[in-house]
């Protein structure tokens, strides 16, 4: 019953001042992912005191970019220009209330994979030796089948 007391009074007092959680709303802007290579595309996410407003993200690989509302967010999608350098690119967030946030794009450079070592060479590795190997087991479990076939046989007659 103690603990019930403190918890009316505490939402009465948000009851009575007005207090709703959009008034506590944090200013941000994220990039997602925060880590990209030039040409790929990356989503920004925004929030200002007043999400029904567009606001605007700028940043030297990007430009200037309006983040629209959806979802209770301000958001857009945008490219990473495929000439970036590799380097981290500080993205400022401007609300129209005169808020600001930044955030920080990491372009990292576009590495093409090589092939994998050559490493194995076993039967199934393409070749003259995976044939050979495979008849020369066939010919060995042949084999044993013949002379298991013969000892039972001497068996019999002896």
């Amino acid at each position: 019953m103690r603990t019930f007391v403190p918890a009316v009074l505490a939402g009465l007092a948000v009851a009575l001042t007005g207090a709703s959680p959009a008034a506590g709303a944090a200013v941000f802007v994220e990039i997602n992912p925060s880590t990209a290579r030039a040409g790929e595309e990356i989503a920004l996410r925004a929030s200002c005191d007043d999400n029904l407003k567009a606001a605007t993200v700028r940043g030297e690989p990007i430009g200037s970019v309006t983040v629209q509302p959806e979802f209770g967010f301000l958001t857009a999608t945008v490219r990473v220009p495929a000439g970036t350098k590799a380097g981290d690119y500080p993205v400022a967030l401007t609300c129209p209330e005169g808020a600001a946030a930044t955030a920080v794009l990491h372009v990292v450079a576009k590495v093409e994979p090589s092939r994998g070592p050559a490493t194995g060479g076993g039967g199934t590795a393409p070749g003259a030796t995976g044939p050979l190997l495979m008849a020369g087991g066939l010919t060995i479990v042949l084999a044993g089948l013949v002379l298991g076939g013969v000892s039972l046989r001497r068996r019999r007659v002896g």
